[in-house]
């Protein structure tokens, strides 16, 4: 078979395959409702005199088969300029959990006062061999740094 059939043939195959009807939609038996995936942020973050960061929220996961993190990034003022502030090892088993991540700013020291927050609920999930991000669960959250005591 020369080329040119050939490249006929899958072209007719796969128009063939998209003007199919697709299949009904199946109809979920009663049961348990399922589990919604969420990361939250608590809407006050503490700073130390040192510059350690402290943010903090819940999260609930479900489904995992790799290791599953909390990462918080945080921001001030209009700035581009976002600090990793730690990750917590996360448990995927439906329940709702508390996280909290402390890491420290050494460039720019942060102030009290507003702040935006990033939370990922992150997997490192083995596809092909290699360690690949399966994003469960973002939340973004204008948050208030206060001063710890």
């Amino acid at each position: 078979m020369s080329f040119r059939p050939a490249l006929g043939t899958a072209a007719g195959a796969a128009a063939l395959l998209l003007a199919a009807p697709a299949a009904p939609a199946a109809v979920a038996a009663p049961g348990p409702v399922a589990v919604t995936e969420t990361v939250t942020v608590d809407p006050a973050g503490l700073v130390a005199a040192d510059g350690t960061v402290t943010l903090s929220g819940t999260y609930r996961c479900t489904g995992s088969t790799g290791p599953v993190f909390v990462s918080s990034s945080l921001g001030q003022d209009s700035s581009y300029v976002r600090y990793g502030i730690g990750g917590t090892h996360a448990v995927c088993d439906g329940a709702l959990h508390r996280w909290e991540n402390t890491g420290r700013v050494y460039s720019d020291p942060l102030e009290t006062g507003p702040a935006h927050v990033e939370a990922t609920l992150m997997e490192l999930r083995l596809t092909g061999g290699l360690p690949l991000p399966f994003f469960h669960a973002a939340q973004n959250q204008d948050i208030t740094l206060t001063q710890e005591a």
